[in-house]
């Protein structure tokens, strides 16, 4: 035998399949589209009130559970609100999209329901140490969603963007003047603060999930999300001895 084959190792030929559906990826750029104008017009409007409070009522020098030390600016607030509305009915009409379709084509529970195995806590340990390791998902693996990011995107599209939405609608007087019944939820300064809230939660998922596409692989993750080609990462094979 050649000492060679001692050490030498092969890569499989890489596999490509086709991996996210065409509304799944219309629907994703399009919520992106709108997250990349929501922030900072977000943050604009917050600008002309950097304070937050709880409850109906809030002004200058009441009591308020957060305050940032900026200066107020109305001008921030007057820049930030078209903007940030017309981002808003965006991300709102591409999110039902995706929702109706979600639930018709069977999207949610095929891939996004933890199965048995992933609730093990010998799976969740292992996918714990993979995670804080930074490995990446090769073969089968990598064509199904984790433990983790099935719980982050769960969270996301059915608990974060719906209190986003309703927090959102409960500040507009016109929304509010029409279905008074939001007030039953909160109050209009609660809603702010929840809005603040939910929106930093959704800022760290999205900090987490694009340094995610960097572990795992950017071109071949955004490729896929961009023409559904995916190539599957394969694992080494050693040679044998």
């Amino acid at each position: 035998m050649n000492p060679a084959t001692n050490i030498a190792s092969d890569v499989q030929s890489p596999e490509e399949v086709f991996r996210h559906p065409s509304f799944v990826r219309v629907t994703h750029w399009f919520t992106a589209a709108a997250m990349l104008v929501l922030i900072p017009s977000g943050l604009l409007i917050l600008w002309a009130h950097p304070e937050l409070y709880w409850g109906e009522t809030g002004y200058f020098g009441d009591p308020a559970w957060l305050r940032f030390p900026i200066e107020p600016n109305f001008l921030g607030s007057l820049l930030g609100r078209p903007f940030h509305f017309f981002a808003a009915w965006v991300l709102v009409l591409s999110y039902l999209v995706y929702l109706v379709w979600g639930f018709l084509s069977g999207h949610f529970w095929k891939r996004m329901l933890p199965t048995r195995a992933q609730l093990h806590w010998r799976h969740i340990r292992h996918e714990i140490v993979e995670h804080a390791l930074f490995r990446r998902a090769t073969g089968k693996a990598a064509l199904e969603f984790n433990l983790f990011q099935k719980l982050a995107y769960i969270s996301v599209i059915f608990v974060l963007i719906p209190l986003m939405l309703l927090s959102g609608l409960t500040m507009s007087p016109g929304f509010t003047a029409a279905i008074p019944e939001l007030f039953w939820l909160w109050g209009r300064q609660t809603a702010r603060s929840v809005h603040f809230i939910g929106a930093g939660a959704l800022v760290l998922f999205l900090i987490i999930h694009v340094i995610q596409l960097f572990v795992v692989g950017f071109k071949n993750e955004v490729r896929s999300m961009t023409t559904g080609r995916f190539v599957v990462p394969q694992t080494r094979k050693r040679g044998k001895q």
